[in-house]
């Protein structure tokens, strides 16, 4: 392989890579490469990276090359993962969430019905998180509040659209448990800033 092209599979490898890649594995990826070994390109994208001041950079752990954040963006890298960091959900507030998922527009009693105790608090809570809300009321006495769920609570769980939840009948509990959410680790948090950030 030609020694330019190389640089780029090795460095587009590692930007894919979720864990430190060996000289090893990289050489058997990319084959034989013109005029280089792999450890030198390495050293060459490196070098390219500080040229270039560029916010990421190539470290040699674990055995491996990763890529990963320049130190000196850690404040900021810090204070984004604060921002986004979402609180995970109690178990009775997922069963509450999956319930209101597929039964919506729900109510309240109707919802306390199924799981047989006071919801109150949970869905306070679930509407101050935005995975809830109010959609309007039931044509019924008292006129109780109909509840569903937001495009939040979408993103909370990965999902582009309702019908990307699991069907019903094809679960094995009579009460549908809610995905797991996919939520980005604050990995920046446990780091200081003269510890690079793995992207």
């Amino acid at each position: 392989m030609e020694r330019e092209q190389a640089k780029r599979v090795i460095e587009a490898l590692l930007f894919a890579s979720e864990s430190p890649v060996t000289a090893e594995r990289l050489r058997e990826t990319v084959g034989t490469v013109d005029g280089s070994s792999v450890e030198a390109l390495v050293q060459e994208l490196q070098a390219d990276y500080a040229q270039a001041q560029r916010s990421l950079i190539i470290v040699g752990v674990a055995g491996g090359y990763q890529m990963a954040t320049d130190p000196s963006y850690a404040p900021w890298i810090k204070k984004f993962y604060k921002q986004v960091r979402q609180e995970k959900l109690s178990r009775p507030a997922l069963e509450t969430l999956a319930i209101i998922a597929y039964k919506q527009p729900a109510t309240k009693p109707e919802i306390e019905a199924i799981r047989g105790v006071d919801v109150s608090g949970l869905m306070d809570g679930l509407c101050e998180k935005g995975l809830i809300k109010v959609l309007g009321r039931k044509d019924a006495p008292g006129r109780p509040m109909l509840y569903g769920t937001t495009k939040e609570f979408l993103q909370y769980f990965g999902l582009n659209a309702l019908t990307d939840l699991p069907k019903a009948d094809e679960l094995p509990q009579a009460t549908a448990p809610a995905p797991t959410p996919v939520v980005p680790e604050a990995a920046a948090e446990h780091q200081t800033e003269s510890t690079p950030q793995v992207t």
